[in-house]
């Protein structure tokens, strides 16, 4: 016989549908929607003449972009005096970029990164969702990111209350630990890769419970999705990156002052200004 004519049939555990089970065949999910960058939308040139607020924002952006990199503090304007219109302009100009940030600390924030590298909006909020100051940046990641609040627990790798499940979560924290106490902000980044090491589900439980949550959560969307978590301790961050299907592809800590996925490269910053003196070139063709 023909070796191409023997028929191939599987058998053993799992190449049989359950007694009762549906027989219907199922699919691999196909991949969900990919964020790709957009040019953003603003209005008609003679729309924005008479926006004085507006332009005197641009104005203020330009010069920081310009001038960032001659220091390493953020350049902050308060545009909580814009009126609406105002700021609906300086919100279609500079549109949404792939990175956001939410704060829930001593106070309430939201930051979302601009179309511009490096450019960001934050937001203060009240209890009752009110915006209390709109804050336009200039800098390689939100200043709310290096906040000290709510982040100065020492890392406990202590044994206490470590149960038959925790195998190698003690390792990780006493890794972590020495790293965190030589830590200083010209160290590099230090990586713990938990997806290439045996942890099991009460070793995850474990170190999340000892590392506990900060306030600082932060998404990046891009080819699928990264989120990036502070932790109770100065410097520990915790970075999940999930595919376009939302699966966990890569888990992982950091040690860090900002891990570099949030982030924008100073050649980042220096693309922003020609980018933004395009956008502005057919409103306020004297800013360009």
């Amino acid at each position: 016989m023909d070796i191409k004519n023997i028929p191939v049939r599987f058998v053993g555990p799992g190449s049989q549908p359950a007694d009762g089970a549906d027989e219907t065949p199922t699919c691999i999910g196909m991949p969900g929607d990919m964020s790709t960058w957009q040019e953003p939308w603003v209005p008609e040139p003679g729309a924005a003449t008479d926006r004085a607020g507006a332009r005197q924002a641009m104005l203020w952006l330009q010069q920081a972009l310009s001038d960032y990199g001659k220091t390493s503090e953020p350049l902050l304007a308060n545009l909580s005096a814009l009126d609406a219109e105002c700021r609906e302009l300086v919100n279609q100009i500079l549109g949404e970029g792939e990175v956001s940030v939410t704060y829930n600390g001593a106070f309430r924030a939201r930051t979302q990164e601009a179309v511009l590298a490096g450019v960001w909006r934050t937001i203060y909020l009240d209890q009752d969702e009110r915006i209390l100051f709109d804050i336009l940046e200039v800098a390689d990641a939100p200043h709310i990111l290096r906040l000290p609040d709510g982040r100065h627990r020492p890392v406990d790798a202590r044994m206490d209350d470590a149960t038959t499940g925790v195998i190698n979560a003690l390792p990780i924290l006493v890794e972590l630990r020495s790293h965190c106490a030589q830590y200083t902000k010209t160290s590099t980044t230090h990586v713990i890769n938990l997806t290439l090491l045996p942890l099991s589900d009460d070793d995850l439980e474990f170190l999340d419970t000892r590392l506990g949550r900060g306030p600082v959560d932060s998404l990046s969307r891009a080819y699928g999705r990264c989120q990036v978590s502070s932790t109770l301790t100065p410097n520990i961050w915790w970075v999940r990156y999930y595919n376009s299907m939302g699966t966990l592809i890569l888990n992982m800590l950091e040690v860090i002052d900002v891990p570099a996925v949030i982030c924008a490269a100073p050649e980042d910053l220096r693309d922003s200004l020609d980018r933004l003196q395009d956008i502005l070139m057919p409103y306020w063709s004297d800013m360009s």
